[in-house]
Parts: structure tokens; sequence; C-alpha cells
């Protein structure tokens, strides 16, 4: 009978060891896996776009359909090649720098944009659904979204925090950490989420916002001191001061932009950037602000249908949940 009892014991306890790790795992799961679809948004035509399979309850109606947003002037004569494009609307052009050497070696990529109107720079969800971990390729979206040139966004999926203003649309607004924006009359700045309010920033012609950071430039100068940066207390954050892969926004004048990926973690091609060497890049490029978005995998920059960059050294690209992009 004891040993009846005594294995039955170790049984029950087996068994809510096991439930324990199981409720634990789909926790986690249900949290960095599985697509929570909040917002179907609208395409072109009006109609619902395909959204991923996760579930959720929609909880604003908002759209991200390029109608409404575009330029209406005609691009007029267009010329390109793999590296440049130009019409009446817009002109992009695309350089790749690589300096130092063997171990210390940095390979980026920055575009240089000058718009016509604002209304050029559009951002885009993957699935056309806003949620959390909803992902695509940036290249995928892109396409999806007849995209000249794209960047990854804020990744805006991988945590519940931070003000979300997309074409006009809010999203989110849970704030939280300094934010940047873009506004209808071709200007750019940072702000602290916690201090300006979403209402005051859309009465203020914002367009767009991003939550992740650093800001890296403010007013023309390297914003403060990296050392301690973290983004959110997300399970897994770390600093992220180190040499990394990155991907930064920044304007030079109102409709003049300089958008910036650098590859890494690949040794004798790119080790990546710190945030101040980051910093240091958008000053001396021009910028008078300049904020820093989500890197590492997801640092990737479309071009005229291609990928420029080697996301990780690998050219794989890594699924992302939002992209910044321009097109006609």
């Amino acid at each position: 009978m004891k040993r009846i009892r005594t294995r039955t014991k170790v049984i029950l306890i087996i068994v809510i060891i096991l439930a324990i790790l199981g409720a634990i795992a789909y926790k986690l799961a249900d949290r960095y896996l599985i697509e929570h679809v909040e917002v179907v948004v609208t395409n072109d035509a009006g109609e619902e776009a395909a959204s991923g399979s996760g579930t959720g309850p929609e909880t604003q109606s908002g759209s991200n359909s390029d109608t409404g947003s575009e330029a209406d002037s005609d691009p007029g004569q267009v010329t390109s090649d793999d590296w440049n494009y130009s019409s009446d609307t817009q002109t992009i052009s695309i350089k790749k720098v690589q300096t130092g050497s063997g171990s210390d070696t940095i390979t980026y990529y920055v575009a240089d944009v000058v718009l016509k109107d604002a209304s050029s720079l559009l951002t885009a969800f993957a699935k056309d659904s806003f949620g959390t971990n909803i992902t695509q390729d940036t290249s995928t979206i892109a396409e999806n979204h007849d995209a000249i040139f794209a960047i990854n966004g804020d990744y805006y999926g991988f945590r519940d925090t931070g003000v979300v203003i997309r074409n006009g649309e809010l999203y989110r607004d849970e704030p939280e950490r300094d934010g940047f924006a873009t506004l209808a009359d071709g200007t750019m700045m940072s702000y602290n989420e916690e201090e300006v309010s979403s209402s005051e920033l859309l009465a203020e012609g914002v367009t767009n916002t991003f939550s992740f950071g650093p800001v890296l430039v403010k007013d023309g100068a390297i914003a403060g001191d990296f050392s301690k940066v973290k983004i959110d207390t997300n399970f897994g954050n770390r600093t992220i001061q180190n040499a990394n892969p990155r991907t930064g926004i920044g304007m030079i004048a109102p409709n003049h932009y300089v958008f910036v990926v650098v590859d890494g973690r690949s040794s004798g091609y790119s080790r990546g950037m710190t945030l101040d060497e980051f910093a240091q890049l958008f000053v001396d490029l021009g910028a008078t602000e300049a904020y820093n978005l989500d890197g590492g995998g997801s640092s990737t920059m479309y071009f005229m249908g291609r990928v420029v960059n080697e996301p990780l050294g690998k050219g794989n690209e890594r699924g992302v949940s939002d992209i910044i992009y321009l097109k006609e």
C-alpha cells in the first residue's frame, strides 16, 4: 500500500509540474508567437485586406491604405538605376559605404531622399493588420504596397506599449518612452510620449509615430548619453548600446530625409555600429533630427524590387511588423 501511495504522489507531482510548464509555455507563446489581430486595415478599394490568423478583439477601425495619403501630382518622367530614382515628386539616392578593415569593418547603406510632398512618405503593417506578433519580411510588405523604397519600422508588434499613429490614424495610445514623429509639413521631431498627448500630436499634423529609440539627434546635436539605454522591459530585452545591425531615420530639412541601415554581426564584412557611432553618423550626414528604429535581424533596406543590404550578413530577412516606405 505504501508503494502505491508513493507512486500515486509521484505521478500527481509530475502531472502538476507538467501542467505548470504547459501553462507557462502557452503564456509565452501567446505573448511572443501567436498572432493577435486587433484591427484589419482596409486596402485601396476600401475592402478588408487579408489578415493574420490570430485572435483578439477588433478594438478600432482604421485605414492603412495608400488612398488619400499619396501625392496627387503626376510623377512625370522617371529615371532610375540600381541605386537611384528620380521623378517630379521624389529623388532617392542610395550609397553603400564600407569603413575599417578585418574585424573592425563596418558596412552600411545611406538613402538620401528628397520629396516634393511629405504625403509620399507612408507606413504599412505586416499582412495589413494591426496587432501583436504579426510579421512579414520587409520586402514582402513593400511589394504588396508597390513601394519604390522601404526600411523596417519600429517592430511595434513586439510590445503592447507606445503611441502608434500610422498614416494619420491612431492605433495604440499607451505612452511610455521617447517617440519620433513625421508631420504633414515634411518635418520630423522627437517627443516624450508621456508629456505630449496623441490628440495634441494629431492636431499638430503628425502623420506617423515610432516608438523604439533612443533619440539619436535633436536640433542638430547628438541627443545624449547612450551608455545605459533600454528600449522596454519585455522578456529577453537587453541594453543595445554595443555594436549591432541598425536602422535609423533622420531629417536634414523639411522633406529632405536620410535613412540608414547598418549591417552587422559578420566578422570581416560588418561588425555593426554602437549607438554613439550611429548618432555621429547622422550628424555627419547633416541630420538635424534622427531616431533609432528596430535593428538586429530586422535591419533591412529595400529598393526597386530587391533587398539592398545583407541582413545579419547573410541576406536572410527577419519578419517585421511594419515598414516605412516611399511610392508614387
